[in-house]
């Protein structure tokens, strides 16, 4: 496929454009030697660009591609997740979960939830995601295929009700007091829309028992900075040619884990963004993860990391 063939305004594909010719420039000359380095995709590469950037510069690239929109948010959120379902004394795989968002951001979030989770259903500015929905773009095909068992449909609204757990990722205010007294006893709600989520914290908190957000000034704040700079030390350090889905999971169970037995409450399912080892913590977890799946599945370094994609 060339650069010119994907869905770019003529800005963003030249940006594109660039972004891979330094790239995999960089991965030839300096980056393709005895200690390879990595490369963070910042959030302004949004969905679904970010999805085909990543998959070729995988593909082309002999170093780890993390972007932080998708794989940062994914992984504080799990670890969150899996500290407030410890506080409510609930299991990831009997928990039925609606995630709202199905961007770069939403998609990451589902694919760890995945790793555990066996009940959840995805909305997204059109409502609920579906196989048979006659709307349904591309890039949400393997959503539609891999969630909502019971092929639900409609609003938000219409399921909610019942649910242990809201995710969202999305946009402000979409979420009402009913709705959140409408899902189960001792609901989670991460709100992480910012700057407003979907509901406002306070409100939430009179219906659910852990109520998460985006933001510094209320408890449980979901930070990526949690994450991406011990996953790139513990990269860094194991020398990866990539980043196997093993390194996120133990990554975010390196997160969840530095919050104590006894400092866990429903104020502090996830370390603070100042937790002073966290970060030693996740390089160590990642290290060891991803020297791991070097040994159990190598990676091909691929033989074109020198051609430059400017055409």
């Amino acid at each position: 496929m060339a650069a010119s063939s994907l869905v770019f305004g003529p800005s963003i594909t030249a940006i594109a454009r660039v972004f891979w010719a330094t790239a995999i420039s960089a991965s030839a000359t300096g980056l393709n030697c005895e200690k390879p380095g990595a490369i963070r995709m910042r959030d302004f590469i949004s969905a679904p660009r970010c999805f085909e950037i990543e998959r070729r510069l995988s593909e082309r690239l002999d170093v780890p591609v993390f972007h932080d929109d998708q794989h940062g948010t994914a992984v504080v959120v799990l670890a969150a997740l899996r500290n407030a379902l410890r506080v409510v004394g609930k299991e990831l795989e009997d928990v039925r979960i609606v995630l709202v968002g199905a961007g770069a951001a939403g998609t990451a979030v589902l694919k760890v939830v995945l790793a555990g989770a066996r009940h959840v259903v995805v909305c997204d500015a059109d409502g609920v995601v579906h196989v048979e929905r006659d709307d349904l773009h591309p890039s949400l095909r393997w959503t539609a295929e891999n969630t909502n068992a019971d092929a639900l449909s409609g609003a938000l609204s219409d399921v909610i009700p019942g649910a242990d757990v809201f995710i969202g990722v999305s946009a402000p205010n979409i979420l009402s007091a009913a709705d959140v007294e409408s899902m189960n006893d001792d609901a989670i709600v991460f709100a992480l829309a910012n700057p407003d989520p979907e509901i406002d914290p306070a409100v939430a908190r009179r219906h659910a028992r852990v109520v998460a957000t985006g933001r510094s000034d209320h408890p449980n704040q979901i930070n990526n900075v949690l994450a991406f700079p011990g996953i790139f030390r513990g990269l860094l350090d194991a020398q990866a040619h990539g980043v196997d889905p093993s390194v996120l999971l133990a990554a975010s169970e390196a997160i969840a884990a530095s919050v104590t037995d006894d400092e866990l409450n429903e104020n502090y399912v996830i370390p603070s963004v100042f937790h002073h080892d966290v970060h030693d913590r996740v390089a160590a977890a990642v290290r060891q993860a991803a020297e791991r799946a070097a040994r159990e599945h190598p990676i091909d370094v691929p033989g074109e990391a020198h051609e430059i994609l400017v055409q």
